[in-house]
């Protein structure tokens, strides 16, 4: 690598609120956001909640003559959403499917069956190695009543993990995407704690934007104000997250969200706010390379989240046991029901006793078949932990 390596990168994100036949005015959002890409010719652009097949076909034409390669990633049964924009050659593409991801019979929500999921996309930047990952992780919903908080941890660890163990060839390494969490929460400490990646909007010197890079914010006409009033300007659940190995260094020179608003239009793009970042890898000698060796003291951050999460999973453990004891309670009674049915129907008992126990023996078993599944994180076996990066 030459001493005097530089390379400028210009990444833009987006969850662009895709939802076919429920989102507003889509189609001309989509329009608008690949007019806005074409004009603007970052080398990356990553999106989330891309639910339609067809909305990524038409980007992926619109934009083939600025970013040559493009990639869906494809899960779960409406797909994670998630697709990359490139002007760069993609080397290698993979994706991973969360194991945990919410309640299938909580269809109003819908995010089990979106199969949420990390991709990831590997470039080669001249003789420089790049993993670029793009998440969505699940939904709240209601901060006071979280239910997925157990949920979006376990996402978060595998999360970790996931780029811990792909990214070992790589120079430089970039995540971004909808985390769904606040910058304090759990989840968010535990990834960037385990994997020491940095946060662009703490690290930039010049950021322009929404207060406090929130991403999700009152002036946006298509935000639920309801779900934002205890947040008066708004949430950051949207990152992009980075770090270097030894032999590199990166910095962030500028952050950008839009404040509610296309930047041209006047109109927003989406829900969301896009974040755009011109990040600066630069060669660094051996001599300033981030010491590998971390005394005690330096993992005790890390020591505390991961305590923290692993006992924020054990409650999730326990209300899982809890709803799994509770349907076989509910199964059995519904099942001893219909078999006393049985024997009133092969007796020729009354019409009307059969109809009085067949109706709540169906409805029983049934609705203690929505039974939760279990949460587990196993960080007994953990390895060396990155330096920590969350205050």
């Amino acid at each position: 690598m030459k001493p005097n390596f530089s390379l400028r990168l210009r990444i833009f994100n987006l969850n662009c609120w895709g939802i076919p036949y429920l989102s507003k005015h889509r189609a001309d959002r989509m329009r608008r956001l690949g007019d806005f890409l074409n004009q603007e010719s970052f080398d990356l652009a990553l999106l989330e909640e891309v639910w339609s097949e067809q909305d990524f076909q038409y980007l992926r034409q619109k934009l083939s003559p600025t970013y040559p390669a493009a990639h869906h990633f494809r899960s779960g049964i409406i797909g994670s959403g998630l697709c990359v924009f490139s002007k760069h050659p993609i080397q290698e593409l993979t994706q991973h499917v969360y194991t945990l991801n919410g309640y299938p019979y909580m269809i109003h929500h819908g995010d089990w069956f979106s199969g949420k999921a990390v991709g990831l996309l590997v470039l080669h930047l001249s003789g420089m190695v790049l993993n670029a990952y793009v998440t969505h992780l699940h939904a709240e919903y209601n901060r006071q009543k979280d239910i997925y908080l157990a949920h979006r941890v376990a996402q978060a660890w595998e999360l970790a993990q996931f780029i811990h163990h792909t990214s070992k060839k790589a120079d430089v390494v970039l995540l971004c995407g909808d985390l769904n969490m606040h910058p304090e929460d759990l989840g968010c400490c535990l990834l960037k704690e385990w994997t020491g990646l940095r946060d662009a909007y703490l690290e930039t010197r010049d950021f322009k934007g929404s207060e406090e890079g929130n991403t999700m914010v009152p002036k946006n006409c298509y935000v639920n104000q309801q779900e934002l009033k205890p947040f008066p300007f708004g949430v950051r659940i949207d990152y992009m997250l980075y770090k270097a190995v030894s032999g590199f260094y990166i910095s962030c020179k500028s952050l950008e969200t839009t404040t509610g608003n296309d930047p041209y239009s006047g109109t927003p793009l989406s829900d969301h706010e896009a974040l755009m970042a011109t990040l600066f890898v630069r060669h660094s000698p051996p001599q300033q390379s981030p010491n590998s060796t971390h005394r005690p003291a330096e993992r005790s951050p890390l020591m505390s989240v991961l305590k923290e999460a692993w006992t924020e999973l054990g409650l999730g453990m326990a209300q899982a046991r809890w709803w799994a004891a509770f349907a076989s309670y509910v199964i059995g009674l519904g099942l001893l029901l219909l078999a006393l049915l049985c024997v009133l129907a092969a007796g020729g008992g009354a019409r009307e006793a059969a109809i009085l126990l067949w109706t709540p023996s169906v409805g029983l078993v049934l609705w203690a078949g929505r039974t939760r599944p279990r949460v587990s994180l196993d960080v007994s076996q953990a390895h060396s932990p990155s330096p920590g990066c969350c205050s």
